[in-house]
């Protein structure tokens, strides 16, 4: 699947930027909940391992989301199962555990069949729908650790996945909040890193968003407020998406205000 492979470049970009830090710097807490970098990935080191055993483990995968559940029934939250989960690993140990996990998730994933059912939190999804949010999530959280240390991120064009994602929840977002998703569906002009524009969706009355991609998958991942972006949003339907837009399952989460998600200049 070329989503594992995105997924493995993506993180393999993310890999460079923190191995050269010290456990120290690991520690620096962001912007996305005062999480520290450690604890972005130990977040997604955990649900890697999740995936890998919902690919190929079944029975392991239930016996996780035991663990999950037991510790949330008791008054903890995810961030306590993943600190008993991760048992004091941390700092660059946690960064090496990590980066070969998500060598072993992509390749995993790189030969299982795309349509294979795998279990989830929620309901069951594909394969390559398993490994396409692994890759939007690690991009995501990731966005926080460049924005602490000041460095301008460098996208490649596998964040054309992240955009469909982002488009293909749109109905979803609304019915999420118990809203009516409005008609037509906004269609997308987006520039890739890459330079070649992008376009989803046929001519929608004039629904249009336009402007770059990443800054697409941003809004749609919550890590920008759309005004913190240059995207152009023409239509109530998109603005309404805009305000809104959320890729990622779980409860409503409202966009950071704006102003709040942003690089510290260095």
């Amino acid at each position: 699947m070329q989503q594992a492979d995105d997924f493995l470049t993506e993180c393999d970009r993310i890999h460079a930027l923190l191995a050269p830090l010290d456990d120290a710097a690991l520690a620096t807490p962001t912007a996305f909940k005062g999480w520290t970098i450690g604890d972005i990935i130990g977040h997604l080191h955990v649900w890697n391992q999740a995936a890998q055993m919902s690919l190929k483990d079944e029975d392991a995968f239930k016996a996780f989301m035991g663990q999950v559940g037991g510790i949330i029934r008791s008054g903890g939250d995810l961030n306590a199962f993943e600190r008993v989960w991760l048992d004091g690993l941390a700092g660059q140990a946690l960064v090496d555990a990590w980066a070969e996990t998500y060598r072993a998730t992509a390749a995993d994933f790189a030969t299982a069949d795309p349509a294979q059912r795998v279990p989830w939190a929620g309901p069951s999804m594909s394969a390559r729908s398993s490994i396409t949010a692994r890759l939007m999530e690690s991009w995501a959280h990731a966005q926080a650790i460049f924005d602490v240390l000041g460095v301008e991120r460098e996208n490649g064009d596998g964040i054309k996945n992240i955009c469909v994602l982002g488009l293909n929840t749109y109905g979803w977002t609304f019915k999420n909040r118990r809203l009516d998703a409005p008609q037509p569906v906004p269609q997308l002009r987006l520039t890739a890193p890459s330079g070649e524009v992008w376009t989803f969706g046929e001519p929608a009355d004039g629904e249009l968003i336009e402007g770059d991609a990443a800054e697409f998958c941003q809004v749609v991942t919550q890590t920008r407020n759309i005004a913190d972006t240059a995207l152009k949003v023409m239509g109530p339907n998109a603005t309404a998406w805009m305000a809104i837009a959320q890729c990622f399952a779980g409860a409503p989460v409202d966009p950071p205000a704006p102003g709040v998600r942003k690089r510290i200049s260095i």
